[in-house]
């Protein structure tokens, strides 16, 4: 239909799924991530009479849409639109909805429902989702009245993107969508009780942050996911460049401040930095900025910055003392305290000179390392190798969870924000590759990257086919080492090596012996490259050191979607480790 022939104004009968898709434009939503079915017929009907105004991309399964959707938010600020049928197409958003709850990205989930004239009546492909997904979401709708629908689209872009960000379900019945209604976008929202607009930051509060910071003698800032969804990480550069004081930060954090430069302390906690956890235990102050004290960070909480005065900034109350007592609570918007407190703030009186040597001595004695003279290719070497290779360019990197994530959050310079997309609550394997693709999709200038496990990527290895029809250029780095790599170094720390079913090959293999993975070349399985130019994919392999620079030069080069399988070994552990629940006194280095 053309432009003229669509509705637009709310003088004029539209069908009710009209006008969610009309809503959705007036919302700015550029992409929906959409797979079809039964009860979302007309939904989808709606979405061709407005592709010149919005982009709907059929994703091959409803995961890997709604993971779209959050890689196109996490990377561009905006909300992600993902849309599935009733019943099983509802139930595959789920994991991608609790995944967006608990890393704090606004994510729009529309789903089509069955009449409600058979609602309670099991019938044909229903599921109350509504239901299903009541303690995942920030909230949720099952909207009755096709008349609702233009406040309830507003209400959802509203709660999704204000005060803690999040997801929110619209279920729309089919019968709903085919009701005519005269459509007022202008209805007035109804969100009795919620009230997003940030608490005022109290000057008093400031003036003791800034009294702390000036008689701290080794202060540490810890940056979380808030400074980087709150839009703060000038604010947060502008701090550090003020006082001297060094950041970490927390996997969400990465790139809140440039991880290349003196003084960021690189990722906090289970496995991160030596030099950070150090610092953090040593801190005599301690300002957590955008953070949730994250158990993976944490460790035993009790004895977490046990020495330290804690500051504690965030936009969200019920983050305040839930995990750990501290002493100077701030609810408020993260930019606008750092804006404050940068206007008064002044450095430590005694000098951080002392403390900025301890930190050097650190970082010397135990850096991120690997065995350069491994003869083969590690993972990490990968890394550290695309890192050194896309320092100069845009570069979004996505990953899946595993050893291969914590690898890139170490060996990976994160420069900027939005650059790194992590399912880091949740720790949701099949993210990297539907994230690579919405990131992809939301900034078509930059590299965009999935390094990847071979578990993972399998999860959703079928937006391969999204990625080639769709002409969305992502990067694969495949770091192939036929195992759950992360399980396989808890079975050899904590249960004596026994394999419990995380070797991914067809046949049984020994172990290893010497700097072998014990894996012969036709025991590999699957054939990725095979799978992978099947999909229409440019794809090789590699296991040569030699091979690693051009082939991953290739890969950064390619013009459309392109695959780098690297034959990695599976006995590498990622170093350093934190035992869950430990201290950093109990932190393994080797």
């Amino acid at each position: 239909m053309a432009t003229a022939d669509r509705p637009h104004t709310s003088d004029t009968f539209v069908l009710g799924a009209d006008a969610v898709v009309e809503s959705l434009v007036r919302q700015g939503v550029e992409v929906i991530f959409a797979y079809p079915g039964g009860a979302s017929m007309p939904l989808h009907q709606s979405l061709t009479r407005y592709a010149d105004r919005l982009r709907t991309i059929l994703p091959r399964h409803e995961q890997g849409g709604a993971f779209a959707a959050q890689g196109y938010a996490r990377s561009t600020g905006k909300p992600g639109v993902c849309m599935g049928t009733s019943g099983p197409g509802a139930l595959n958003l789920v994991t991608a909805i609790a995944d967006a709850r608990m890393d704090s990205v606004p994510l729009i989930a529309l789903t089509g429902q069955v009449g409600t004239s058979v609602i309670g009546t099991d019938a044909f492909q229903e599921t109350p989702i509504v239901e299903v997904c009541r303690s995942i979401t920030k909230h949720h709708y099952l909207v009755t009245d096709a008349n609702d629908i233009p406040r309830v689209m507003r209400e959802a872009f509203h709660v999704a993107t204000t005060g803690r960000q999040g997801p929110v379900l619209i279920d729309l019945p089919k019968n709903v969508q085919l009701t005519q209604i005269q459509p007022d976008y202008d209805a007035e929202m109804r969100l009795p009780g919620y009230r997003p607009e940030p608490r005022a930051v109290k000057p008093e509060q400031i003036a003791q942050v800034a009294a702390a910071i000036k008689r701290a003698k080794k202060p540490v800032i810890y940056a979380g996911g808030g400074v980087i969804s709150g839009e703060a990480s000038a604010e947060l550069r502008e701090l550090v460049r003020k006082t001297g004081i060094p950041v970490t930060m927390t996997l969400m954090g990465l790139g809140a401040y440039p991880g290349d430069q003196p003084l960021s302390l690189d990722m906090l906690g289970m496995h991160g930095s030596v030099y950070a956890n150090y610092a953090v235990d040593e801190a005599d102050l301690l300002i957590a900025v955008g953070v949730r004290f994250d158990d993976r960070v944490t460790g035993n909480v009790e004895k977490f910055a046990q020495h330290g005065f804690i500051v504690h900034i965030d936009v969200d109350p019920s983050e305040i003392n839930k995990n750990k007592l501290v002493h100077v609570p701030i609810v408020a918007d993260v930019k606008e305290a750092l804006v404050e407190l940068n206007k008064v703030v002044e450095p430590p009186a005694a000098g951080l000179d002392d403390w900025h040597a301890q930190i050097a001595r650190w970082k010397s004695e135990d850096p991120f390392a690997y065995d350069e003279t491994y003869s083969g290719i590690l993972a990490q070497e990968a890394i550290a190798e695309l890192s050194r290779l896309t320092a100069e360019r845009d570069t979004v990197i996505s990953v899946g969870v595993g050893q291969h994530q914590m690898w890139s959050a170490q060996f990976y310079k994160f420069r900027e924000p939005r650059r790194w997309l992590s399912s880091s609550g949740l720790g949701t394997m099949g993210f990297g590759l539907p994230a690579a693709m919405g990131a992809a999709v939301g900034c078509p200038d930059a590299v965009v990257v999935d390094i990847d496990g071979d578990g993972s990527f399998l999860m959703n290895v079928q937006e391969l086919a999204t990625c080639h029809c769709e002409k969305i250029p992502v990067k694969v780095l495949l770091l192939n080492n036929q195992h759950l790599g992360m399980v396989v170094q808890w079975e050899d720390r904590f249960f004596k090596g026994n394999r419990a079913h995380t070797y991914l090959g067809p046949v049984h293999h020994p172990e290893a012996a010497g700097q072998g993975d014990g894996i012969s070349p036709e025991a590999r399985y699957p054939d990725f490259v095979g799978v992978a130019t099947s999909f229409g994919w440019q794809a090789e392999t590699i296991s040569e050191k030699a091979d690693l620079t051009p082939a991953l030069q290739r890969l950064i080069d390619a013009e459309g979607p392109a695959l780098l399988d690297v034959q990695v070994p599976y006995q590498e552990h990622v170093l350093p480790m934190i035992p869950s629940g430990m201290t950093v006194r109990e932190l393994i280095k080797e």
